[in-house]
Parts: C-alpha cells; sequence; structure tokens
C-alpha cells in the first residue's frame, strides 16, 4: 500500500504502540507522531522508539497529518475530537481504535471538518496489559478487525484503513456500528464483565479465605481471570457507552445462569451434560477458527503476571 506521509497517533499504548511497530515495520509512514495528556507516557514512546516526535498537545500532532488513529478511552473522543477538529486538513483521514463504535460516530464526527474521511475501527486483539511497553508488531496478525464506516464515507478512505489493517496481519470485516456493538456486547464486554465480578467476589471473600484462593488458584480461575487485568479507565467507559447492548446480553446471560443454577440444584445431570456439550463444541469452533488466545512470543509482557 501507499505509505502515508505523517502519522498522529493520539494515544500511544497498546494498541497504537504496536500499530506504530507495524507502520515502522512496513515502512508505512514518513513520520510518527504520538500525542498524550501524560509527558512520562510520550518520554517512554520515544525512548522505545515508537515515535519520531511527541506531544502533549493532539491539535499539533495532527496538524499536516494525512491519517490521525484516535486511541484514547471511549468516553474521551468527542472531546478529543473538538480540541482537533480545527488543526485537521481536510483531506486527512481519521480513525479509531475503539472497543464500541455506535457512541463513538455520534460523539467524534460532528468535530471534524470532512466527516467522510471518518473511518471507524477497531481490532478485536489485545492483552490484559497497557501502555507503551506492552505494544507489539504482532498483536494484530491473524486478529478480526471491524471497521463501521456510515453511509456517506468516502470509500478511498475506507479503502486506505482496510489497507493498513491488512498490512498488520488483521481479517477486515465490515459492518455498520450497531452491529459492532451487539456482536461485541456478547463476545468482549459480556466476559470482561464477568471476570471483573468473579475477582471482586473474591476481594469481598473475607481474608482467610481470599488466601487461599490465591494459592490454591488452578488454571481456570487464573486463564478467565486474566482480562480483569485490563485497563480499568477504558474498561469503564466501554459499559457505559455501549450499556444498551451490555445490559440486554447481561439479562439473557442472567437468565441462562439461574436456569444453570435450578439444573444444579435440583440434580438435573442430563441437562447439566447436554449444555457442557454443547458449549464444548462451541468453544472448539472459536479455536478452529484461529481466535482463541494464544500468548505471542513477541509480547514483551509474555512472561508478566
Amino acid at each position: 500500500m501507499k505509505p502515508f506521509s505523517r502519522v498522529a497517533l493520539i494515544g500511544i499504548g497498546l494498541i497504537n504502540g504496536s500499530l506504530a511497530r507495524v507502520l515502522q515495520k512496513e515502512g508505512l509512514a514518513g513520520e510518527i507522531v504520538a500525542a498524550s495528556r501524560r509527558q512520562e507516557t510520550l518520554d517512554r514512546a520515544l525512548e522505545l522508539g515508537l515515535c519520531d516526535s511527541a506531544t502533549t498537545d493532539p491539535a499539533a500532532a495532527v496538524r499536516g497529518a494525512d491519517l490521525v488513529v484516535l486511541g484514547t478511552p471511549p468516553g474521551s473522543m468527542g472531546a478529543l475530537a473538538a480540541a482537533i477538529g480545527g488543526s485537521l486538513g481536510t483531506d486527512a483521514i481519521v480513525t479509531d481504535v475503539g472497543s464500541v463504535k455506535a457512541q463513538i460516530v455520534q460523539d467524534v464526527r460532528p468535530h471534524l471538518p470532512a466527516p467522510q474521511h471518518f473511518v471507524p475501527g477497531h481490532p478485536v486483539a489485545g492483552t490484559e496489559h497497557s501502555g507503551p511497553d506492552a505494544a507489539f508488531a504482532s498483536l494484530f496478525r491473524q486478529r478480526r478487525c471491524i471497521l463501521t464506516p456510515l453511509a456517506d464515507a468516502d470509500p478511498a478512505s475506507v479503502e486506505r484503513v482496510r489497507e493498513l489493517w491488512e498490512a498488520a496481519g488483521s481479517l477486515v470485516d465490515v459492518m455498520t456500528p450497531e452491529h459492532h456493538d451487539k456482536v461485541l456486547a456478547i463476545t468482549s464486554h459480556l466476559p470482561h464483565l464477568i471476570a471483573y465480578t468473579i475477582v471482586g467476589t473474591v476481594a469481598d471473600l473475607e481474608d482467610q479465605a481470599r488466601t487461599e484462593v490465591f494459592k490454591y488458584a488452578a488454571g481456570g480461575f487464573t486463564d478467565f481471570t486474566r482480562i480483569a487485568g485490563s485497563d480499568p479507565t477504558m474498561w469503564r467507559d466501554v459499559f457505559l457507552n455501549n450499556r444498551e447492548a451490555v445490559l440486554e446480553m447481561l439479562g439473557r446471560f442472567t437468565e441462562d445462569l439461574v436456569a444453570l443454577q435450578r439444573a444444579i440444584r435440583w440434580g438435573e445431570g442430563e441437562a447439566l451434560f447436554d449444555l457442557f456439550t454443547r458449549t464444548r463444541a462451541i468453544r472448539r469452533g472459536v479455536v478452529e477458527a484461529g481466535q482463541a488466545y494464544v500468548r505471542q512470543p513477541e509480547d514483551p509482557l509474555a512472561t508478566k503476571p
């Protein structure tokens, strides 16, 4: 694909940091500038070689950029778009990496001078770690990336963003923002909510019981609750900005959980066996599709608990 002249990465954590690695590895950016609220984050990004320059002023970062990638928590993107709107070129492509889409589209588009060049995106990839130190180029390899452009989006801009994620190794799908939010509510948002809840339940146990959980936690607990170590700011914003879809899926899950509770109480072994057989087959389907979580050897924090 044709390289971008100047790429502005607004937020330089796991996702945008990994994208920076891709841009560098594939020679897809003449210049990379990073923006963040915290100077220490920018200093670390520069030290790691993730960008050519860095600034705490997002408006300065986007001046002259032909690609802008918003990589901050979803709840901050509206204010961020307002801050950079006056400094954007009318030909600049703007995209994002947020885990919710409908609310971000609603918050961001009104502030852009050329909203037809806005191509919302969500790379469905990540680890439980955050910050620039967690970034690595293979994060997106064989992972899905969902684009949610509106009907009036510029086709050339959509294609450029598609090419970018394909260069990162992603499998790109296109759908509406609303459909994205419903799908991700069950495949990503609800699992995170459950993991946070289970860990919260452990935190509320009396001291002796909690100590024994830490001592005897086996693969089931540690594997399932891995995602509870994710960035709390981002996930707070995800749940608040996709509340309707999350609440709908949480209601369905609660009904299923009550039915499971009833089966256990009444000793309905056949019902339990049928459920576990069916869900085991679904899990195998996820693995066969290549979407099961596997720690990448390139992950710089692979050995960090």
